[in-house]
C-alpha cells in the first residue's frame, strides 16, 4: 500500500496462505532465491509487491546478510514478547514438540535464535538499512539472551517506530481512531468512509488510506475502519457519526474506540513511551489519568490492562470505547470523551517538554495546568 516491494518471512505456511486468500499477500514461496527474484523484478518494473517467504527469520536474516542483501527498510512483527510464541531455528514440527515436552530447552533455543535474528538486523543497519522495532520486544528479548542492544547512554541501537516516526503525531493528539458497525452491514462503513472524507477534505493521508483500504483491507469480523484523527477531529467526527445514526443513514449504533496504542493512554518504555524527552518513559500516571477521565466523561466502557504487544511487565494501557446511539444525550458524552481522550496525550507530551505539543495545546485550546 506504500508502493514498496516487501519480503515477509513467516515460519508457518498456513498463515501465509491465509493472508494470500485475504488479499494481504500476493505471492508465496519457500525458496529464498525465487522470492528475491520476484522482489528484484518488481523493483525494476516499479510495481508494489508483497511476497510471503516460508522460513524462520533467525535463519533467513543471517542468510540475507551473507548474500549481501541490504533492504531499504527492516522491521519485525514476530511475537517475541511471548517467548513461547517465538519459534526457534529448526524443523517446525520438532520445535512444536519440543515446546510441549521440554520447555526449558525450547526457551534456551528461542533466545539463541532471537540473538541471531537481531544480530542480522544490526548488521543490515550497519550496511545502510533503516531499521526499527515494531514494538514486539524483540530487542529486549535479545538483551535477555545476552546480546548488546543498547549504546553507552542506555538507548537501543536501533529505535522503536514510536520515537522514530510517530511521536510528533502523538504530540498533536493524533492517533488511531476506530469505529465498527454494529449492524454488521459493510454498507454502513462505506457511508462512514464518505462522511470522514467529507469532514476532513484537506487530509491527503486520510484520503489515500481510506481509498486503498476500501479495496485492499478485508473485513474479518464486524465491518470496521481505523483512521488516524487528531485532537478536535475525533470529537467532530464522533458527533457526525451520531447524527448519521439518528437519521437512519446507518442501520444501527456505531462503536467508536481506538487502538490501545495512542497519544495519552500508555506507559511503555520499550514502545509508545520509549526515550521520552524528560526521561518519563515508565511513568504510569498518564494512562491512569486517561482511564479516569474517560470513565467520568461518559465512555461506554473503559479498561486498564498490562502487556499490550511488548509483554506483561513492560506496559500499562488504558482502553476506551463509546457507542454512538443517535441520541442527543450521547452526543454530549461523545464530545467530552473524544476531546479528553486525545487531550491528555497533548498534555502528556507538553509536560515532557515537546515544543510541538506545547504549540498544539496553545493553538487548539487544550488547558494544561502550569
Amino acid at each position: 500500500m506504500n508502493g514498496a516491494a516487501i519480503l515477509d518471512v513467516e515460519v508457518r505456511p498456513e498463515r501465509i496462505e491465509r493472508k494470500v486468500k485475504e488479499g494481504f499477500c500476493e505471492r508465496r514461496t519457500a525458496d529464498l532465491k525465487e522470492a528475491l527474484g520476484w522482489i528484484e523484478e518488481s523493483k525494476r518494473k516499479r510495481i508494489a509487491l508483497s511476497v510471503g517467504l516460508v522460513g524462520n527469520a533467525a535463519q533467513i536474516h543471517p542468510r540475507l546478510v551473507a548474500m549481501g542483501v541490504v533492504p531499504d527498510i527492516v522491521t519485525d512483527q514476530t511475537p517475541a514478547h511471548d517467548i513461547w510464541s517465538y519459534v526457534p531455528a529448526g524443523e517446525l514440527s520438532a520445535m512444536d514438540e519440543l515446546r510441549r515436552n521440554n520447555p526449558a530447552d525450547y526457551k534456551r533455543r528461542a533466545y539463541e535464535s532471537i540473538v541471531k535474528h537481531v544480530e542480522a538486523i544490526l548488521e543490515m543497519q550497519r550496511r545502510g538499512a533503516i531499521c526499527f522495532d515494531y514494538g514486539n520486544n524483540l530487542r529486549q528479548q535479545a538483551e535477555i539472551g545476552g546480546l548488546r542492544v543498547r549504546d553507552e547512554k542506555g538507548s537501543f541501537l536501533y529505535p522503536g517506530f514510536m520515537p522514530a516516526y510517530i511521536r510528533p503525531l502523538f504530540c498533536e493528539g493524533k492517533g488511531p481512531t476506530r469505529w465498527a458497525a454494529l449492524s454488521g452491514d459493510a454498507k454502513d462503513i462505506m457511508t462512514l468512509d464518505k462522511a470522514v472524507l467529507e469532514a476532513f477534505p484537506d487530509d491527503r493521508h486520510l484520503h489515500a488510506w481510506v481509498r486503498q483500504a476500501q479495496h485492499k483491507i478485508p473485513f474479518t469480523g464486524l465491518p470496521a475502519r481505523i483512521c488516524w484523527l487528531g485532537y478536535g477531529e475525533r470529537a467532530e467526527f464522533g458527533k457526525r457519526i451520531n447524527r448519521l445514526v439518528a437519521r437512519g443513514d446507518v442501520n444501527a449504533p456505531v462503536v467508536i474506540g481506538r487502538d490501545h496504542l495512542d497519544t495519552g493512554s500508555v506507559a511503555s518504555p520499550n514502545r509508545e513511551t520509549e526515550g521520552m524527552k524528560d526521561g518519563s518513559d515508565a511513568i504510569a500516571d498518564w494512562p491512569l489519568l486517561n482511564f479516569a477521565l474517560n470513565a467520568i466523561n461518559g465512555a461506554s466502557w473503559v479498561s486498564f490492562h498490562d502487556g499490550g504487544g511488548v509483554g506483561i511487565g513492560y506496559a500499562l494501557h488504558a482502553g476506551m470505547v463509546i457507542v454512538a446511539d443517535g441520541t442527543k444525550e450521547r452526543e454530549k458524552r461523545l464530545e467530552r470523551v473524544l476531546t479528553t481522550d486525545p487531550g491528555i496525550g497533548v498534555a502528556r507530551h507538553a509536560d515532557a517538554g515537546y515544543e510541538i505539543a506545547a504549540r498544539a495545546a496553545k493553538q487548539k485550546g487544550v488547558k494544561i495546568p502550569e
